[in-house]
């Protein structure tokens, strides 16, 4: 198993927990999704598995690991990829490439390596011709799709996506949707978009009340 929560509870100051008890799963080559209600702790839960926030009870284990610290944390983000909801979120450089190549850099990778890690991955997603373009002048799709390549330069074995196809046209999301088919990583999908999850995921939990629950009839392949 690739991740296990096991009873995560979690709430923000001076507010009831979001999460009570939330149990969750990833295998090798599964795409997860995970859908529900507005404010119902769908991000808060991708951000407790790389440990950007932490539970107040229950465990996180990751690749066989139980997580107890930053320490542990700091592995796992080496190998889980978040693509958060808002690129705001995730692209400060002021190129696309210098975005791309901030993940191996601090992996320790040289200049050189790093630049053919950007080149490699902007390739891949058919993005070489923004790789100097600022980023802030790039259109929704482009910096979708850039922040994906920010992740994928890591060289991660999980992805976990928050609403990936928010504010995307048809377009650009039905290009995201074929980026993604393509990829072989195991994924945590968090979607309010049946189609979208009914055409990647193969399994699909609902986030209320605080508990995760299979989806008897939402729309995903079966693998």
């Amino acid at each position: 198993m690739l991740l296990e929560l096991s009873g995560v509870t979690f709430g923000y100051t001076d507010r009831p927990p979001i999460l009570c008890g939330a149990d969750l799963t990833l295998a090798a080559g599964e795409r997860l999704c995970v859908t529900g209600a507005n404010g119902s702790g769908k991000s808060t839960l991708l951000r407790l598995i790389v440990g950007l926030i932490r539970p107040t009870a229950g465990t996180i284990t990751a690749f066989g690991h139980p997580c107890l610290g930053e320490a542990d944390f700091a592995k796992v983000r080496r190998r889980v990829g978040l693509v958060f909801q808002d690129p705001d979120d995730q692209l400060f450089c002021p190129t696309v490439a210098e975005d791309v190549a901030f993940g191996p850099l601090n992996l320790g990778q040289t200049r050189d390596k790093a630049m053919a890690t950007v080149a490699r991955v902007l390739a891949q997603l058919d993005l070489r011709h923004l790789q100097d373009r600022v980023t802030y002048q790039l259109s929704g799709g482009e910096r979708r799709l850039v922040t994906l390549a920010t992740v994928l330069a890591m060289n991660p074995e999980v992805l976990l996506l928050d609403e990936p196809t928010n504010a995307l046209d048809a377009d650009n999301q039905a290009r995201l949707t074929d980026v993604l088919q393509a990829l072989p990583h195991a994924m945590v999908i968090v979607s309010h978009d049946a189609a979208f999850r009914a055409a990647l995921g193969n399994r699909a939990l609902v986030l209320q009340n605080g508990q995760l629950s299979p989806v008897a009839q939402d729309p995903v392949k079966t693998v």
